[in-house]
């Protein structure tokens, strides 16, 4: 088979401010049958490393450094050699769940990643977090959007280090000028389109969401 996504549920919790929250998260792989990324290694290292089947991990790829999506992301890395990438800007959220680890290299605005054929290209889209980024698969005709944007609207802006002006800014700029076709696969929850969560920026905006 070509290049394909899938998508791996895990559930575990979310830790920021002093509190904590029960979630479920999309794991995503793409590739094919023999070489794949994953996006956001969360929870559960052993349900990832069965989804993936014995294909090589060419990286693990974290849209930002909040633990709920980084805390599988060691183990699975330990157990396939795959490297963990992460936007540098989230050095203080990493560091809140690996203290003694650094992530093994960095991701910036503009890289692209190449795997089974396809290309994901990186874009920076802070607001979430300082450091978040999607990444954008043109071919494929989707984007990752973490917890940047979401059905309905943004991610949360609420705890520290986001900021609500900035993630709009960045949804605006960033996303919302992809094709209005293409799909949008999120952190938690269902997928939507660009075309769908346009029309509503402004009142996203309007009710300071």
């Amino acid at each position: 088979m070509g290049v394909r996504i899938e998508r791996v549920v895990t559930s575990g919790s979310f830790e920021l401010d002093g509190g904590s929250w029960e979630v479920d998260n999309n794991v995503w792989i793409v590739g094919d049958d023999a070489e794949a990324v994953v996006i956001d290694a969360a929870h559960d290292a052993s349900a990832i490393e069965s989804a993936l089947g014995g294909r090589r991990l060419r990286a693990i790829l974290c849209t930002h450094s909040h633990n709920d999506h980084i805390n599988a992301a060691a183990e699975l890395g330990r157990r396939t050699g795959a490297p963990v990438l992460a936007h540098p800007g989230d050095e203080v959220l990493w560091r809140m769940v690996y203290p003694d680890r650094e992530p093994d290299g960095p991701l910036a605005d503009g890289d692209t990643l190449a795997v089974g054929g396809a290309e994901l290209r990186v874009l920076h889209t802070p607001g979430h977090a300082p450091g978040a980024v999607c990444f954008h698969a043109p071919a494929l005709g989707t984007v990752f959007t973490g917890d940047t944007l979401f059905s309905g609207g943004p991610g949360a802006t609420g705890r520290s280090h986001s900021d609500f002006g900035t993630i709009i800014a960045s949804i605006r700029d960033r996303l919302l000028v992809l094709p209005g076709e293409t799909v949008v696969h999120t952190g938690h929850g269902d997928d939507t389109t660009i075309g769908a969560e346009a029309p509503h920026l402004d009142e996203w905006i309007a009710r300071g969401h």
